[in-house]
């Protein structure tokens, strides 16, 4: 960091934002190949989340690259950046007592574990929850027509076909999108965050 830049300190402290939002700040972080459910199972989590009157927030990858990662590429020097910028955003907004979901591909354990360790460096909980389905299923749904592009040679380092992910090898939470339906993960993943609807 430059040493001419100087963060702001807020007025109000952790602890009055998290008593006014009645809730602690938190990061849901969903990773998994694209097409193994990640953003329906956020999404479904979110309304649940709002429902119940928490304060949420979504970070989506493809939204999130949409903006404010419109600059970068998909080799594997941009999609460092482009997890390290969301992580760097989630944490932030968590330091605000928000909870927040993140639905990003993150493909490499690096990646995976940067944004871990910025969570833990300010005092954060990030929980790791891998939405696991094989890459012969989420070529069968495809429901962005990815794969197929790929397969094309449309989109090149495309993550499964000529870009590697890493299974997270001891994650949080593991669901099985390839052997549940929507509903099922959804009330796993609610159980295991001790939220039920």
């Amino acid at each position: 960091m430059s040493k001419y830049i100087y963060p702001h300190l807020s007025q109000i402290t952790d602890e009055e934002r998290s008593y006014c939002y009645g809730q602690q700040g938190q990061i849901l972080w969903f990773t998994g190949l694209s097409g193994s459910g990640k953003t329906t199972l956020a999404t479904a989590l979110e309304k649940v989340l709002i429902n119940k009157g928490k304060i949420t927030c979504l970070l989506d990858g493809d939204s999130i690259r949409a903006g404010m990662n419109s600059d970068l590429g998909f080799d594997d020097a941009s999609r460092r950046e482009n997890i390290r910028r969301l992580a760097e955003l989630a944490v932030y907004l968590a330091g605000q007592s928000l909870i927040v979901l993140v639905s990003a591909i993150s493909p490499h354990a690096s990646m995976r574990e940067f944004a871990k360790n910025r969570a833990d460096e300010n005092q954060i909980l990030l929980t790791e929850i891998y939405v696991k389905a094989s890459l012969e299923i989420c070529k069968q749904r495809d429901p962005k027509k990815l794969y197929q592009s790929a397969l094309s040679h449309n989109i090149k380092n495309f993550t499964g076909i000529d870009s590697l992910y890493e299974p997270p090898l001891s994650p949080d939470l593991v669901i099985e999108t390839e052997i549940i339906k929507p509903e099922e993960a959804l009330l796993s993943l609610l159980k295991f965050i001790n939220f039920s609807e």
